[in-house]
């Protein structure tokens, strides 16, 4: 254990396409507070975000009226590592004062989530009770981001390159969530580890 104040603290993460939005609203339902990094990051970024000035002037032309343009700015960070840090320099600090934000807001709570998509490969696990990944089998998973919108299978191996492997997420997690079963069974899941955070001393 990390922490010993405040909520517990249960990292969410999992792979591209392996349902960790729909097991982040399971946990809702069981009245668990939800940090959406994602969610977070859109606000910042769309229309009077916050962010919105430093990207356009980090990143010239990837952003409007709306906010940034993500198609745009993804082009200008895809597979460009030192633009990608670049961007994350802007972006994670101010993730992390909503995150405080938020975990000031629920300090009575029992237990909070935070839902961070690239908690090991950013190190986010530090500060946390534990972590819960979210995982199904790799042709659940292929076929699940091949059906998005404008996804290909090169995109698909690029993002899968940059990603700490399901095996390894899978072995450092204290909690596994199967995504590759019914949405009956993955609920039960989640309330299994909702019941057991809630009655221990994890």
């Amino acid at each position: 254990m990390t922490r010993t104040a405040g909520p517990k603290i249960l990292g969410l993460t999992g792979s591209i396409g392996m349902g960790k939005s729909t097991v982040a609203d399971m946990f809702r339902e069981r009245g668990v507070p939800v940090f959406d990094a994602d969610a977070v990051v859109h606000a910042l970024q769309g229309p009077g975000g916050a962010l919105v000035p430093a990207i356009e002037a980090a990143f010239p032309g990837t952003t409007g009226p709306e906010g940034v343009l993500r198609q745009t700015l993804g082009a200008a960070v895809f597979g460009n590592r030192d633009a990608l840090a670049r961007l994350e320099g802007i972006v994670h600090p101010a993730v992390a004062e909503a995150r405080r934000r938020f975990l000031a807001e629920h300090r009575a709570a029992r237990l909070v989530i935070f839902d961070i998509p690239l908690l090991y490969e950013k190190a986010g696990d530090r500060g946390l009770d534990g972590v819960a990944v979210v995982s199904a089998p790799a042709e659940v998973q292929r076929a699940r981001v091949l059906a998005r919108p404008g996804m290909t299978a090169e995109k698909f191996e690029q993002i899968l390159s940059l990603q700490v492997p399901d095996a390894e997420k899978r072995t450092r997690a204290d909690f596994v969530i199967d995504t590759g079963a019914s949405l009956a069974e993955t609920r039960k899941q989640v309330g299994r580890i909702v019941d057991a955070l809630a009655e221990s001393d994890y």
